[in-house]
């Protein structure tokens, strides 16, 4: 229903169109252009290319568009409107419409050469002119004011409509219109003079006359419809001329009917001239401040509206409520300023206030004025002033932060307390998981905001507030609790938090921000570079350990330095302050750090040290005052199960003026953390403290053993275990078992090849690459290769070690093997199968038959195709290795295919250089594919 509707319209107004067009109708009229609206905006566009219309003749485009070239250009010719029918003068406009468009291309021309011009201030361009928004809009036709009550001093004249009502005696309704003369004509009593009378004067000489002349006969007077008037709106108007308004309209209503005032009119100075007299002004600030309309004359017949231009303008910018252009008049001082823009706000810092002002030398000057003494509010505004507030200082003044591991994090007033004071339950004001030996204090040294740390244990602190532990705090301190354990927080939000803020955040791997350890950089870091070395860490990768490229290890470090200015600001920043309980110890600890080694100098060095080892928590701490070994250890979370305790090592820095040099301490741990004086030493900057493993400690290892054993099963193996003895802790082998085609899985080795795979794509890609400039000119099918060197990049490592189980199982020592953690062993079931792969006819698998050599399975299998290289046959065997049989030696004993033996016809690549490659690339496929065979088989 809908699109037929749409469709008669559209046939409807095309029927329109053509008929217009056909009596030569150029402008369209007020009808045509209401239907072409309700039209879509591709019907528009198809209906005025049908007919060679501009659409924007019959849309409101041009009039949003004229609106903002105003705007931009105050001095626009704008198209007056007819003061008889109200109507706009089209053509008029059509004839502006020319220098309109010019002037726009002179302004985007110059705004382009602006383009890149730095200016002092930002703010400056966003500023906007108060007022002139509110009046924005179109001029609008004349509409008659009747929901409106009649004033009492309203001067009636020709034109007006009073309505007249007779009761009593003789009941009546009269329509009467006052005359031109002044009169009205009232049925039985004549005519009635009315000129020059108001409103409420008209009613009391109407009802005289009726009480003298009718007698016993009541009235009452009302006016019916107002005449128009006739007004004349000039100056720096909209779009200034003559207008037809209601006879009720005051000067605000006369803008609204103009369009309001363009950019050089002014707000504060709008006159009325009567009969070529002033007969009053209107500030338009009385009634955009303060809602005073008091002084909005009403207008009469023949009165001019002139808006003048502009006075003196002033801006007003940063702490303030409405910061905004104000125009200004004479002896405006400076709080006459501020109160038009709403007064401050409450981050402001009045004091130190400043004025922008230009000189007689036609250069800028800044006055600074304090608006909170008199003088500086009975400053007298100039015409062009800028005036700034400033805001106040983001910082605290005697407040204490509290982060990490608590219930309410965040700042909090200082007064004179202790630990205990702000944190006076651990069940009530510290997380489950918060560490309960050590916590910090860091404390501003000077006004530099230098920092020392000071170290406390929470749990002793709460527990026994007269304790040592139990610190008085000062203002500005930072209390830090750290949680026990990094590893059990639920870092949601913080991720968020992160991903919102840090560009390419993606590139973040693991739970922490920082998740590779500074002290795994090196001690080296500890010198003037330790930032820069620290955030090549932060991404989250160990740079030994990671294969990363150039580019992508340029962005992890860009990304590792987003974070760590992000944690830098840890203790200003609110939200970092309320996630702080999620964050580890090193997160918490980085801006701490960092801190210290800025401070550090030649004289008191890095008050920083490090702890490795076998402990919960190893990296870089602060140095607090006194700390001895046994408080690192706190700091560190403690020692791990394995810790040799006997004895530990101290490396320590000792400088003398002439020389440096690296000296090693023993420290027995045992004594030290009972108590011993000699032990527990005293920790100086750079000193790294080493926590050594029991000998022979090991942790927990295990190996699997599947298939054909009598107890298959997860084993516990211990440091120099063989593989024998795991075998027989498994029963050994059952009557089905065959050991020859024993598949054993080694994590090490599986790293190791998937090594091996990505140096032979480097060096197929590298081949690739230079062989078009090679002197052979052998063509390359580069897609093939491609496709070849994408299914190498693909291959999944299996990590298969050979091993002889027969061998070790006759007990010969060189055939055992020593097992690592997370080994896997497959016995597989016996085998009576032969595999023949690759380049044959008919790659198949059959029955294995003794005494059949190479070419009797290789003929079984349709021998080799055309691109087979036969000339380069190999036998992967059962267990794994490699046999590359030659013509001489196919018939030996030692050459005799074995069950569960896969023999493979390699591809002839016709890459005489890089045959070598290939074949190395091809074994790797199919002993992967054998092996994964083998296991699937169990």
């Amino acid at each position: 229903m809908l699109h037929k509707t749409k469709n008669i319209l559209i046939a409807g107004l095309s029927a329109f169109i053509i008929l217009t067009t056909q009596a030569n109708a150029v402008t369209p009229t007020p009808q045509m252009i209401e239907q072409f609206k309700k039209l879509s905006k591709s019907d528009q566009e198809k209906l005025a290319s049908q007919y060679g219309i501009d659409p924007s003749m019959l849309s409101d485009s041009k009039n949003s568009s004229d609106r903002s070239d105003r705007m931009a250009n105050p001095n626009l010719v704008n198209p007056r409107e007819d003061s008889l029918n109200g109507e706009y003068d089209y053509d008029s406009e059509q004839d502006s419409s020319d220098k309109r468009n010019k002037d726009r291309d002179r302004n985007k021309d110059r705004n382009k050469k602006n383009e890149y011009d730095f200016r002092q201030d930002s703010d400056k361009d966003e500023l906007k002119r108060f007022g002139y928004d509110m009046f924005e809009g179109e001029p609008t036709t004349f509409a008659p004011v009747t929901d409106v009550p009649i004033p009492s001093d309203y001067m009636v004249g020709p034109g007006d409509i009073i309505k007249l009502q007779l009761y009593g005696k003789e009941s009546k309704e009269y329509s009467l219109t006052i005359n031109r003369d002044g009169t009205i004509q009232i049925p039985d009593l004549g005519p009635v003079s009315v000129v020059g009378l108001s409103f409420a004067n008209l009613r009391l000489e109407v009802s005289k006359r009726i009480k003298q002349q009718m007698i016993g006969v009541e009235s009452n007077i009302s006016m019916g419809e107002l005449r128009s008037i006739r007004i004349f709106i000039a100056g720096d108007a909209y779009k200034p001329g003559s207008y037809t308004v209601s006879s009720l309209s005051t000067i605000t209503q006369a803008l609204f009917v103009a369009g309001g005032v363009n950019e050089i009119g002014s707000l504060r100075n709008v006159q009325v001239k009567r009969s070529g007299k002033l007969i009053g002004s209107f500030d338009l600030y009385d009634l955009l401040l303060r809602g005073d309309a008091s002084g909005d004359i009403n207008l009469r017949s023949g009165d001019v509206v002139f808006i003048p231009s502009i006075g003196g303008l002033v801006s007003v910018a940063g702490e303030v409520r409405r910061p905004a252009i104000y125009e200004l008049k004479k002896n405006e001082t400076i709080a006459n300023v501020i109160s038009m823009a709403a007064g401050v706000t409450q981050g402001a810092y009045p004091k130190n206030s400043s004025i922008e002002r230009y000189n007689a030398n036609g250069l800028k000057t800044i006055i600074n004025v304090d608006l909170t003494s008199k003088n500086g509010n009975n400053t007298l505004a100039k015409a062009g002033d800028y005036v700034r507030v400033k805001s106040a200082s983001s910082q605290y003044e005697d407040a204490i932060t509290i982060i990490g591991a608590v219930v309410r994090p965040g700042k909090y007033q200082w007064k004179q307390q202790r630990i205990s004071d702000v944190l006076p339950s651990i069940w009530g004001d510290l997380l489950i998981s918060a560490d309960l030996d050590y916590g910090l204090i860091v404390r501003e040294i000077n006004k530099h905001g230098d920092i020392e740390t000071l170290q406390f244990s929470p749990g002793e602190a709460i527990t026994s507030p007269g304790s040592s532990e139990n610190l008085t705090l000062q203002p500005r301190d930072k209390v830090m609790i750290f949680n026990y354990n990094d590893d059990s927080q639920n870092r949601f939000e913080l991720n968020a938090l992160v991903k919102k803020r840090v560009s390419k955040v993606e590139l973040l791997r693991g739970d922490s921000l920082l998740d590779a350890d500074l002290f795994k950089v090196g001690f080296e870091t500890l010198d003037n570079t330790v930032t820069k070395k620290y955030t090549s860490e932060i991404a989250g990768v160990a740079l030994a350990g990671a294969s990363l490229n150039e580019e992508q290890l340029a962005e992890e470090t860009l990304v590792g330095s987003e974070v760590a200015k992000m944690l830098s600001n840890l203790f200003e920043d609110r939200d970092l302050i309320k996630l702080s309980y999620v964050m580890s110890r090193k997160e918490l600890l980085y801006p701490i750090v960092t801190k210290l080694t800025q401070q550090g100098n030649a004289r008191q060095g890095i008050k920083i040290v490090a702890i490795a080892g076998k402990i919960r928590h190893p990296g870089l701490y602060p140095l607090t005052n006194e700390a001895k070994v046994t408080d690192l250890l706190k700091a560190a979370g403690g020692l791990l199960e394995g810790a040799y305790t006997e004895r530990a090592e101290l490396t320590r820095t000792h400088t003398t003026s002439a020389i440096s040099d690296i000296i090693h301490k023993q420290i027995n741990l045992f004594d030290a953390i009972n108590g011993s004086q000699q032990d527990n030493l005293t920790l100086q900057g750079r000193d790294m403290v080493t926590i050594l493993t029991t000998p022979e400690w090991q942790e927990r290892k295990i190996i699997e053993i599947k298939g054909e054993v009598k107890f298959p099963g997860t084993y516990n193996i211990r440091r120099g275990e063989q593989l024998s003895d795991v075998v027989a802790r498994a029963g050994g082998f059952t009557e089905f078992a065959y050991p020859q085609a024993a598949v054993f899985v080694r994590e090490s080795v599986r790293m190791q090849e998937e090594l091996e795979i990505k140096k032979l794509a480097d060096q197929l890609r590298r081949d690739l690459a230079t062989r078009g400039v090679s002197k052979d000119g052998t063509t390359i099918n580069y897609t093939e290769a491609q496709l070849m060197l994408s299914d190498l990049e693909g291959i999944k490592a299996v990590g298969r070690l050979v091993v002889d189980l027969n061998a070790i199982k006759l007990g010969i020592a060189e055939a055992d093997l020593q097992l690592e953690d997370n080994d896997v062993l497959y016995v597989p079931t016996i085998k009576q199968t032969v595999a023949v792969m690759g380049e044959v006819q008919n790659p198949s698998t059959q029955r294995f038959k003794k005494g059949l050599t190479l070419d009797d399975y290789l003929l079984m299998s349709g021998g080799p195709r055309e691109r087979g290289d036969d000339g380069r046959v190999y036998v992967i065997k059962a267990d794994g290795s490699v046999m590359m049989p030659t013509t001489n030696l196919w018939f030996s004993s030692n050459s005799q295919i074995s069950a569960g033996d896969t023999i493979i016809v390699p591809l002839d690549t016709e890459y005489k250089d890089n045959l070598t490659l290939w074949s190395q690339v091809t074994q790797i496929i199919y002993n992967s594919a054998v092996a994964l065979a083998s296991i699937s088989a169990l």
